[in-house]
């Protein structure tokens, strides 16, 4: 036998590999295949290292991307939606709100509070994907008006992330007014010459990318997020007709001039902290 046999791993059956291998070690990615060594993911932010396809992160860890270590302080964490319709589908409401919150540990589909990045003070918000598709009801409205409210009343800069599938059913009309009283607090932050960035990213649809997702100062997006009011099926039906590839996609809205930047994640950071800072320096801070 040859030094180079020598050097040949082991033979491994299905079976071994089924038992010995950990759950979770590897990912493969959805747009090239690759399979991708699960720290290694981590490290570069769920960003394949192939094809630079951005993968869903958890909300937490996306604000630890962008965010300086430990200065995320995050307020009204207890609000919780009720249940004003009594509304029940497949099962009642109330029973899906605990679950979510049982699931994913977040109490609702949005948190905000005072954070830094690069040691600049900011305002941050966050929707929740993993709570009931980060969809917007009444408290989600009502924690997007405090957001802007804190920004205007501290005099910071302020970033709000989304992540949604639109306004929540379950709440009917209620919902639908959020879009209106978010709206109208921005305008407020606004009059004071205080900036706002929106940042987009995968999915932004519905109530919410008809509303604040496309209010801010600037409009920033990640890689190939879906973006647009009703989703790319929907709109076929309805017109009858086949949409252009990559429709509704970030690269899509930024060419025909729906956004103004494609971010990769390693740079959020330095370009947020940059944005802000020319933006608190125009207004004399």
């Amino acid at each position: 036998m040859s030094w180079f046999d020598r050097l040949k791993p082991p033979k491994i059956t299905s079976n071994q590999k089924r038992g010995d291998l950990p759950e979770g070690l590897w990912e493969k990615c959805k747009s090239c295949s690759e399979i991708i060594f699960h720290d290694d993911l981590k490290k570069n932010h769920m960003v394949c290292p192939q094809c630079s396809f951005h993968m869903q992160i958890p909300t937490r860890d996306r604000l630890d991307i962008i965010l300086d270590q430990d200065s995320f302080e995050e307020l009204d964490e207890n609000m919780k939606s009720v249940d004003p319709l009594s509304f029940r589908d497949l099962k009642k409401y109330k029973d899906r709100v605990k679950a979510y919150e049982k699931v994913g540990g977040e109490k609702e589909a949005y948190i905000y509070g005072r954070a830094k990045i690069s040691s600049l003070p900011v305002i941050v918000g966050s929707f929740v994907f993993e709570y009931m598709g980060g969809s917007m009801g009444s408290v989600v409205g009502e924690k997007i008006t405090r957001t802007f409210e804190l920004a205007l009343k501290e005099e910071k800069p302020c970033l709000i992330i989304t992540a949604s599938g639109g306004a929540r059913m379950q709440e009917g009309i209620l919902s639908l007014m959020q879009m209106a009283k978010t709206t109208a607090a921005l305008a407020r932050l606004r009059n004071n010459k205080l900036p706002f960035i929106a940042f987009l990213t995968h999915p932004t649809t519905g109530g919410v990318a008809a509303s604040i997702a496309m209010l801010g100062d600037l409009i920033i997006a990640e890689p190939n997020a879906l973006i647009g009011f009703a989703g790319p099926r929907v709109i076929e039906q309805t017109i009858k007709e086949k949409l252009p590839a990559g429709f509704q996609r970030s690269e899509f809205l930024l060419e025909h001039g729906m956004i103004d930047q494609i971010i990769v994640r390693k740079d959020l950071k330095a370009k947020l902290h940059f944005f802000f800072s020319s933006f608190m320096k125009n207004r004399g801070h």
